[in-house]
């Protein structure tokens, strides 16, 4: 079964994405993150068809705390956020607690 990519955020945000070939999405205009955002995220997590959520990072904190933990705990599909605040060392946490493991630990007996 394959799965789709779905991106949640401004138009600005979501524009890149779809020019990608992204087909799944919901725009979310920042004058109506406050009382839109906690629905699209919603839509997107109860979607069987969705596999990966794409936001950026500074969305996270207009969404309310119950919809909040739904995206750092939710496994399937697995939510990236990035932007601004996003390092390599967010990247990594969020694979390893979508996979299970870190696929960027070094063996020290290498």
């Amino acid at each position: 079964m394959s799965q789709e990519i779905a991106v949640v955020g401004s138009p600005e945000f979501t524009t890149g994405f779809r020019l990608a070939g992204v087909r799944r999405f919901e725009n979310v205009p920042d004058d109506e993150k406050d009382a839109d955002l906690d629905d699209a995220v919603t839509t997107v997590l109860e979607d069987d068809e969705v596999g990966i959520v794409v936001m950026h990072d500074e969305d996270l904190e207009y969404l309310s705390r119950n919809v909040q933990q739904n995206v750092e705990t939710s496994v399937e599909p697995v939510v990236v956020t990035i932007g601004s605040g996003t390092g390599g060392g967010g990247l990594r946490d969020q694979i390893k607690r979508a996979i299970g493991i870190d696929l960027m630990d070094e063996d020290e007996d290498q």
